[in-house]
Formats: C-alpha cells, structure tokens, sequence
C-alpha cells in the first residue's frame, strides 16, 4: 500500500532499512510471479503437445481409414474382375451371376464414392497422400475432341495490382469442362422468294422443300425424336407433350400420336425391306412377347403378339448386315410365323413353342433349340431349392458357353471342327449325367420337368454342334425383345392392332440401326428427310447399312 509523506521517519537509516524490505519484497513477488509464470507455460506446453498427439493421431486414422476404403475397394475390383472373367470363360449366363455381378458394381461404386468424399482443408493432404498410396485413382480421359467447343475467356485486371504498370500476355491456362445443353426447338422459316419476267410477266419461284407429312408443322429432326423417345426411350407420348409444354411448346398427346400414326405408313415399305433381308439368310432367330392391346368392344384389354426375326451371322465371322424384322399379330396362332417366313428357308433358332415346330413339315425348315432357354429351368429350380443337382447341370451347360466364347467370331467351319472335338463329347456326359439324375428324382419335380425338357429337345438343342452357322442360343432374338418388353411396362398397353403394327414398323427400324452401330435417331432423322421423294423401287438405299457410310462420325454409336 502506498505510504504518506507524514508517515515516513527523518532518519536516513531508517529510510534505508524501509527501502531494502521493500526492494525485498517486491523481488520476492517477482520470483513468485514467475514461477507461477513458468507453470502456466509448461501447463501450456503440455495441453500443445496433447494436442499435437490427438492431430497426429487423428491424421494417422484418417490415413488408416483410406488405406482400409481403398483396400477393400481393390479388393472388390478384383472380385468385380474375376466375377467378369468367369462369365467371359464359361459364358454365364446367369440370373444369378448377373445380380452378382450388379451387386459388385454397386459396392465399388459406394467405396469410390466413400474414398473421394470431401474431407477439411488440413487434411487434405493426408487423405490425399493415402490415395496416391495405394494408386486405385481412376484416370481421367481427355473430352471427346468431336464435340463442340465455347471458349469462356476470364480476363484479369488490365493493371498490375502491386505498381500500376501496363499488362502484356505471356501466355494463358486453359481447362475443359463437360457440359449439358437441354434439347431445345427451333423454328426454320423456308423463305422462296418471288421473281417476275419483265417481259411476259411469268412468276418464277423455287419449289416447296417436301416434308415428312403433307402440310404437316414437324420437321423429320422432331419426328425421329418423338419417335426415339417411344420406342428407344419408353416415354409414353403424354409424357413427351408433358416435357415439350416444359420447354414452353404445347403439342397435345394426339397431335404426337397423328405424328406416329404418318410416319410409321411412310416408313412401312422401308421395314418390309429389312423384312426381305430377314429372311433371305440361311439362319433365322425367332421369338415373340406378349402386347396388351385396348378391346373397346369388351371394354377390357386383349394379348396381342409382337414377334422378332434376327438376323445376325456376325458371331459367324459373316460381314453380312444384321438386321431386326418385327410383326404384329392380334393372336399367337402358328399360322402367323407360318405366313411371315413363307420365303425363307434354313436353320431357325427358337424357343419351344409348338407354333416354330409347326414349321418343319415339309423340310424347308430346321428348329435348333436354345441351351440359354434350357438352362433357365435349372437356374430356377436352384434359385427356389439350393439344389446342388441343378447347381451340377448349370456348371455343365456353363462349360458349353466356355467353348463358344473361345471361338465366337471365326468362321463356321472353324467353329464347326471345335465344337464336334471338344462340345460333342461333354454334351454325351451331360445326356448321361441327366438320365442319371431323372432316374433318382421325384417325376413330378421341377428338376424332373427341367431334364425332361431337355432330353425331349435334345436333338434340337444338339443341332449347333455339326453346323456353325448357327448359335449355342436364341439370345439374339430375346435381346431384340428387351425394348418392347420395358416400353410395355410404360404404355401400359397399346391403343389398338394398328398401333401395335405401328410399333413394328418402328421397332424394325429402330433396332436394325442399334445393331448397325447407327445412332438410331441420326438415322430416322436422315430417312425421314429423303423418303417421301424417294422412288419405292429403289427403297433398299434407305436400309441403315446402306446409309451409314454417309452418317457423320459423331452420330455414331460409341463402340
């Protein structure tokens, strides 16, 4: 406390005395506040280093985390492979396999998606460096150089931001961004303009361009999109007049629906050529599928059927174009194949349906039978039972695939000789092994039903060994069936007869581009600009194969 002027003595030693205890005093304060100083710092220090060591160990669970992500990732990359790799030797075709193989795809995608995930600024590079660790990046590859390019030049400041001097280029950083345009409609005025002969008054004026539908507003750009968006896409024309009125443009369902109805009579002589071309080979796949179809008189739906004729000789090493032929019919009576394969003669691979075997009376006409459709039996019975009998008839029908994925491509003598030395004998031990099995089952098992099924077709089914022109499967067929059957599942059904032969026309030609490697809406658009001026007789240059040499290189199908 400070003291009073009146309170300090006269004498000088006493004055001295005073100022040493208070000297005294005030260092032993001094120490005291050091070191309670030097407490706080090494208490300081001591929280730091706590803190460091719960970084450094936060840093190495974040390492150890990554390196965990990406190990379990390879791993199911790996598995994702060999998955692969199987169905490629053994040619699986399994329903099983399959949802394996999905459920894979999916993990790895969610362990990606779990690796690259966001993580804060300073620890960053520690997931980074674990990344680069175990090198499972995926690579980024360059934009396709076909597309379009819109150059976004970011100017900087026209002076120097330390002094105020004058910028002059040295040279620039430029990156590419991929990005999405929504469709979008545009009008095309045709402009003819007028001229008058000074002399005789005659009018002169260029001619009308044709267009796909007489007088019609729709250029063959916006019919090939409607139609693609039904038949390819599977949306449904009031969900099309839906997204259209989005884009501020209101075309009603039935205008859309007048658009189809023109376009599929203007391109029926069109598919009737691809239907020639069908059946002019020497081997035919053959399938159909159910269509419902509106019975107003009943007031309820009727079963029409759409049928598929392939050709396709490619696995054959045959440069011949493949082609999809598709028919409608109100009913499933045999006469309909009968009628739509009149010209043809040759092997045709089929299901067992008795209508295709209706088709052999006279010798024209061979049936070889599907092992994929086979072998679907067992597969059911295993995925309901676990049966390790049907688990043993999958794993042998899977060694028959093993044979044709080593010699898919080559040509039909060579697949020919491969077959009888190598699938000949392992179809003898497959017959034995079931007539083996039927006789220890129940006969009224499904197994039994599934044996029987095979050795009942068995010559059918045997056929693709002596020839090799033709497939080990239908899958051809059943693979051209594969858009029809989702489209249903949007359309509910189809309006009427007419409608479902309005679909085979298009499917016909819509399908036959695919299988060209033609983009398919490239195509029609192409075909409906030039078809209503084009002579019928030579109708065959509109076939996609005899188009594609003039479709531009990014209306191409990626490989």
């Amino acid at each position: 406390m400070p003291v009073a002027l009146a309170q300090l003595p006269d004498d000088s030693e006493t004055l001295k005395r005073l100022i040493i205890e208070r000297d005294a005093q005030l260092a032993a304060h001094a120490t005291d506040l050091e070191q309670s100083r030097m407490r706080l710092a090494a208490k300081h220090a001591e929280v730091q280093a706590k803190h460091a060591e719960v970084q450094s160990k936060h840093a190495e669970l974040l390492v150890e985390r990554n390196e965990l992500i990406a190990a379990r990732l390879m791993i199911e990359k790996l598995k994702l492979q060999i998955a692969r790799f199987k169905r490629m030797q053994f040619g699986a075709k399994s329903e099983r396999h399959d949802a394996q193989v999905a459920q894979l795809e999916l993990l790895v995608e969610e362990l990606e998606s779990a690796l690259a995930t966001d993580v804060p600024a300073a620890e960053a590079p520690v997931a980074a460096a674990a990344q680069a660790e175990v090198s499972i990046r995926p690579v980024r590859r360059a934009l396709p150089e076909h597309l379009p390019r819109e150059a976004v030049v970011h100017a900087a400041a026209c002076t120097c931001p330390q002094c105020g001097g004058g910028l002059k280029r040295i040279g620039e950083d430029v990156s590419e961004q991929l990005e999405f345009i929504p469709e979008h409609f545009k009008v095309i005025r045709h402009v003819r303009p007028k001229f008058a002969c000074g002399k005789c008054d005659t009018v002169v004026q260029a001619a009308a361009p044709s267009r796909p539908i007489d007088k019609g507003a729709a250029g063959p750009g916006l019919l090939a999109h409607v139609a693609v968006s039904k038949y390819l896409d599977h949306l449904p024309l009031y969900r099309q007049s839906a997204i259209y009125a989005r884009q501020g443009v209101d075309l009603e369902r039935s205008t859309l629906a007048g658009w189809i109805g023109s376009i599929s009579a203007l391109l029926a002589p069109l598919a009737t050529a691809v239907g020639r071309h069908v059946v002019a080979g020497t081997k035919v796949h053959a399938d159909d599928t159910p269509v419902p179809v509106l019975d107003p008189g009943r007031g309820k739906t009727k079963t029409g059927r759409l049928w598929v004729y392939v050709r396709d000789d490619r696995p054959a090493g045959s440069e011949v174009a493949p082609a999809a032929w598709y028919r409608y019919t109100p009913t499933r009576e045999g006469v309909h194949p009968r009628e739509h394969l009149a010209p043809f003669a040759g092997t045709l691979q089929a299901d067992g349906f008795s209508g295709f075997d209706s088709l052999t009376g006279d010798g024209r006409i061979r049936i070889a039978a599907c092992w994929a459709h086979a072998r679907r039996k067992y597969y059911d019975f295993f995925a309901a039972t676990q049966s390790p009998l049907a688990d043993e008839a999958l794993k042998r029908i899977r060694a028959l695939y093993a044979i044709e994925d080593e010699i898919r491509g080559q040509p039909p003598d060579a697949r020919r000789n491969v077959r009888q030395a190598r699938a000949r004998p392992w179809l003898a031990q497959l017959r034995q092994w079931m007539e083996q099995t039927l006789a220890q089952v129940s006969a009224k098992s499904e197994l039994a039903a599934a044996i029987g099924y095979s050795l009942k077709r068995w010559e059918a089914l045997t056929r693709y060994v002596d020839d090799g022109g033709i497939e080990i499967d239908n899958n051809a067929a059943e693979r051209a069936l594969r858009g029809p059957v989702l489209g249903r599942k949007n359309y509910l059904f189809a309006g009427a007869d007419s409608g479902g032969e309005r679909a085979a026309v298009l499917y016909t030609l819509l399908e036959t581009a695919k299988l060209n490697g033609i983009n398919p809406e490239a195509y029609l658009r192409d075909v409906l600009a030039r078809i209503a001026e084009h002579p019928i007789n030579r109708i065959d240059e509109l076939l996609p194969w005899n188009l594609a040499p003039q479709t531009t290189r990014d209306e191409r199908l990626a490989a």
